[in-house]
């Protein structure tokens, strides 16, 4: 008898990745990974973006201050009678304005502001101090340094330095015999880079002395938000500084500064609760200063930052005139 065959209904292989069901299985893990993924990447994207972009505004706050203008002048506020001025910055990249309050010596202090402010900066404040160098017949000049314009940014004493520089030229052509910067804060760190490049100052005094160094930098940094890390805060900032000011945070001589032994007389005034510039960069700064003997540190356990003229007046005056008296007797008054 001849059977029939019989055809199993059973496939010949198992059910592969072919089948319409498993595809479409793996098809959707696929889709679910992918979008996984894409989720991520775009989370990713936004924090870095977020992270990149809070640095780059930090940058920008510092290279683009915003400056009030001048509130008034020399007559107005302590009756000192005044020239309006103006000079070319050392490069004559820029022209300066000033106010030149004569004396009847032969001695020139200027007046090198801080960063944040103009020539007034009212919480010194300048005026009285101008008053008072003044009273003791010494010739004064007020200027702006360029970042008070808002088309001008700051950065970090490169551009000031010549604008400092062009200060120094412009009363050694009025025939100052003797010439004092007397700075606070970023002017007092301009001045320090100032003096590398001449021998026309005579001596300094300077006042919360800010050296844009990265460690000072950080400590400003940490004032704003406390838990930002060294790294890669630093190198952020630095990176974004040149697309708001066009210079390199390495442009900044801050090692050369450091390490600088200064030829000249420095008063270095500073505070132990400095919150903007820390005292103990002061003090290693002065523990290179040795070899001129003149050099003195006054370090003041309680003074906010740039305000010591105003928390202890008397004290001030009587050791910033002493040191002036001592380096320039001839043309200096008993005070």
């Amino acid at each position: 008898m001849n059977s029939t065959p019989v055809i199993s209904s059973t496939p010949l292989f198992p059910e592969s990745a072919t089948s319409p069901t498993v595809s479409s299985n793996r098809s959707n893990r696929f889709n679910r990974f992918k979008w996984l993924y894409l989720s991520l990447s775009l989370i990713g994207i936004v924090i870095v973006s977020a992270v990149l972009g809070f640095y780059a505004y930090i940058a920008w706050v510092l290279a683009r201050p915003v400056i009030p203008p001048l509130q008034s002048n020399p007559l107005q506020a302590v009756g000192l009678p005044y020239e309006e001025v103006q000079f070319p910055s050392a490069n004559e990249s820029r022209i300066v304005d000033g106010w030149f309050i004569p004396g009847s010596s032969a001695t020139t202090v200027i007046l090198s502001h801080g960063y944040g402010t103009n020539r007034e900066e009212p919480w010194v404040p300048s005026y009285e101090l101008a008053a008072e160098i003044n009273r003791h017949q010494y010739n004064v000049l007020m200027f702006d340094y360029g970042f008070v314009h808002p088309d001008r940014p700051f950065t970090g004493g490169i551009v000031e330095t010549q604008e400092l520089l062009g200060a120094v030229n412009y009363v050694k052509q009025r025939g100052a015999e003797h010439v004092f910067i007397w700075g606070f804060s970023m002017g007092a760190g301009t001045a320090l880079q100032a003096a590398l490049n001449t021998d026309l100052i005579d001596g300094m005094i300077l006042d919360s002395t800010f050296i844009l160094d990265p460690e000072t930098m950080f400590f400003n940094i940490k004032q704003q938000a406390s838990l930002l890390p060294r790294f890669p805060s630093i190198a952020l900032v630095s990176m974004f500084l040149p697309v708001f000011n066009g210079h390199s945070f390495k442009e900044v001589p801050y090692r050369t500064v450091n390490q600088t032994s200064y030829p000249i007389p420095i008063l270095l005034v500073h505070s132990e609760q400095d919150d903007k510039a820390p005292y103990e960069t002061i003090t290693r700064f002065y523990e290179n200063q040795k070899d001129e003997p003149r050099t003195k540190l006054w370090l003041l356990p309680d003074a906010p930052h740039e305000m010591i003229f105003r928390t202890h007046p008397e004290e001030y005056l009587r050791r910033t005139f002493q040191f002036l008296e001592e380096i320039i007797r001839p043309d200096s008054l008993t005070v």
